[in-house]
C-alpha cells in the first residue's frame, strides 16, 4: 500500500498499473496534473488478512490540487497475492 501511495506522489503511472490486478486494471491511468498535486500524507488505519492470498487495507490519503482545499481520500482496498506478488484489486469508500 505504501509503495502505491509513493507511486502516486512521484507520478509513477507504470508502477501503479503493474501493481494493479489485470482483472480490474484500467487500460490507461490519468494522474492529472502531478505538478499541481501536493500529497499531504498517508495514514494506514488497519490491514487484515482475509484469506491465504488476500488482504484488505484501510487508509486515508490527503492531497491538495493547486490552492484548493485539501481532499481526504478514505478507501478500503482489496489485494490479492499471485505468484508471490501482491496486486491491488479494487476498493470501497467507507461512509463517514
Amino acid at each position: 500500500m505504501r509503495s502505491r501511495y509513493s507511486a502516486y506522489v512521484l507520478g509513477h503511472r507504470d508502477y501503479l498499473l503493474a501493481t494493479w490486478h489485470p482483472d480490474t486494471r484500467p487500460a490507461d491511468l490519468d494522474l492529472g496534473d502531478t505538478a499541481a498535486t501536493r500529497w499531504l500524507g498517508l495514514d494506514v488505519k488497519r490491514h487484515a488478512v482475509t484469506g491465504p492470498d488476500s488482504a484488505i487495507v484501510e487508509f486515508v490519503a490527503r492531497y491538495r490540487i493547486g490552492g484548493a482545499h485539501a481532499v481526504r481520500l478514505h478507501e478500503l482496498s482489496r489485494f490479492v497475492r499471485e505468484d508471490g506478488r501482491w496486486y491491488y484489486v479494487d476498493g470501497d469508500f467507507p461512509k463517514r
